[in-house]
C-alpha cells in the first residue's frame, strides 16, 4: 500500500460524518496541501463506501472551494473530519477539515464525488476489511509511502512571464500510487494533477505580482474545481495556467488540463503572499 492517507477512523456516524487521523511520515520533505485534501477526501470516501455496503465508491468529482490555511509539518498528526450533506447511490456531497492540534490546515466545502461500481476499481471485500481495520482498536493502519507523494514530471512548453504558462505532464505507466488508486483500474490521482498545476500557478503569480523575486507566494484557495474525466497510465497531459487578475498581494489564475485536446479538469485558484525571501 502506498497511497492511503487515512490511518484510523476514530468516530463515525454512518452516512453522515466521521473523524480520523493520518500520521505524516517524518522522512517526508514536505506534504503538499493537495495531499491533505486527498486525506480528507479519502475519509469521506470511506463513509460513502460503507454506507453503500461497498457496492460502489466515489471517484473524481467536484470541489466548490478548498482553502489552504497552514502547512502541515512532517512527523505531525493530521486530524481529519468530514460531514456529508448527502450520501446517495449516485453521488456523495461533503464538507471537510484538517487540523494539527488546534491549528487549521485545510477547509473543503461543497465537494461532490460520483459513485461508481466498486468492483470496477478494487475488490469490495478487501475494501471492507480495510475499513474494519481502520475502525478497530489495533495499531493505526499505515498505508502511505513517501514515494507516492511525488507528482509526475512536468516539462515546460511555453511561457509568457506573469501572464500564462503551458506545460506537459507524462503520466508514467507504473508508479507507487497506482497500487491503491486503483488496484483494478489505475488512475492518476486528481490531487497530484492539481498539485502540479498549483506549483506552476504559484510561480506565475510571483512573476505577475513581484518580478523582483523578493516575496514568497503560496496557493491560498482553489475553487470551482471540476475533474471531468479520469487520467490513465501512459497518457500525456497538457496543463495550462493563465492570470486573470492581479492585486498588490494576490493573483487569480485559471487552471486547465487536457488529454488529446479534450479537457480533463478546470479550476480557479488564488495565490497570495506568504512571506519574504
Amino acid at each position: 500500500m502506498a497511497f492511503l492517507l487515512v490511518d484510523r477512523i476514530t468516530e463515525i456516524d454512518p452516512g453522515k460524518r466521521a473523524r480520523g487521523s493520518f500520521a505524516i511520515p517524518g522522512d517526508l520533505r514536505d506534504l503538499s496541501p493537495c495531499l491533505v485534501a486527498e486525506a480528507v477526501g479519502q475519509l469521506a470516501a470511506w463513509v460513502a463506501m460503507a454506507n453503500a455496503e461497498f457496492r460502489s465508491r466515489p471517484v473524481a468529482g467536484l470541489a466548490g472551494e478548498v482553502k489552504f490555511k497552514e502547512r502541515a509539518a512532517p512527523g505531525t498528526i493530521l486530524d481529519l473530519e468530514v460531514e456529508l450533506e448527502a450520501c446517495e447511490s449516485d453521488a456523495v456531497l461533503y464538507n471537510g477539515w484538517a487540523r494539527v492540534g488546534d491549528m487549521p490546515i485545510l477547509e473543503m466545502s461543497r465537494c461532490v464525488g460520483p459513485m461508481l461500481p466498486m468492483e470496477d476499481f478494487e475488490d469490495p471485500e478487501a475494501a471492507r476489511e480495510r475499513f474494519e481495520l481502520l475502525c478497530g482498536d489495533e495499531a493505526p493502519c499505515r498505508g502511505f509511502s513517501s514515494a507516492a507523494a511525488q507528482s509526475p514530471r512536468v516539462v515546460l512548453i511555453d511561457r509568457t512571464p506573469g501572464k500564462r504558462v503551458r506545460a506537459a505532464m507524462q503520466v508514467p505507466m507504473s508508479a507507487p500510487f497506482f497500487a491503491d488508486h486503483f488496484p483494478r483500474k489505475p488512475v492518476l490521482p486528481g490531487t497530484l494533477l492539481v498539485d502540479a498545476q498549483l506549483r506552476l500557478a504559484v510561480e506565475l503569480a510571483a512573476e505577475a505580482i513581484d518580478p523582483s523575486g523578493r516575496m514568497l507566494f503560496r496557493a491560498a484557495r482553489v475553487y470551482n474545481l471540476k475533474l471531468r474525466s479520469l487520467v490513465h497510465p501512459g497518457q500525456a497531459v497538457e496543463i495550462c495556467a493563465e492570470v486573470l487578475a492581479v492585486s498588490p498581494a494576490s493573483a487569480e489564475i485559471a487552471l486547465a488540463a487536457a488529454v488529446g485536446g479534450q479537457r480533463v479538469s478546470t479550476a480557479r485558484m488564488q495565490a497570495g503572499v506568504w512571506g519574504q525571501s
